[in-house]
């Protein structure tokens, strides 16, 4: 039996607004819960939470001067139309590109690296 289950994913940011929104628009969830210090986003899978850090600095990734610290892989049905739409909503697509057929890596609007890909484990 399991010990915990798994609740939240937070991501650390400036503006927890527009990271939300972005991440809100991009999941096809919704913001629920907004205030000074964090915004939370619910979408299929579970809850993400955008949370204000004063000072942050975003990840330099693949610069290791600040490390990602994490990232997230999103399943997608054809990642030439989902690279659209998520820069479309505010991400950047990365230069640096590990394996482009199989996943495409982008930055969400904090610097926050994430992937999106047809299959995510072999």
């Amino acid at each position: 039996m399991a010990t915990a289950r798994l609740g939240l994913t937070a991501l650390d940011c400036s503006e927890p607004s527009v990271l939300a929104d972005f991440w809100a628009a991009l999941l096809g969830g919704e913001v629920t819960q907004r205030n000074d210090e964090f915004h939370a986003v619910k979408a299929e899978g579970g809850l993400l939470v955008a949370v204000k850090v004063h000072g942050y600095t975003a990840p330099t990734w693949p610069d290791p001067t600040v490390p990602k610290q994490m990232h997230l892989h999103l399943k997608v049905d054809d990642l030439d139309t989902a690279q659209t739409d998520a820069v479309r909503l505010g991400a950047r697509f990365a230069t640096e590109q590990p394996n482009p057929e199989r996943w495409r890596v982008l930055l969400d609007p904090a610097g926050h690296p994430f992937c999106l890909a047809t299959q995510i484990l072999d």
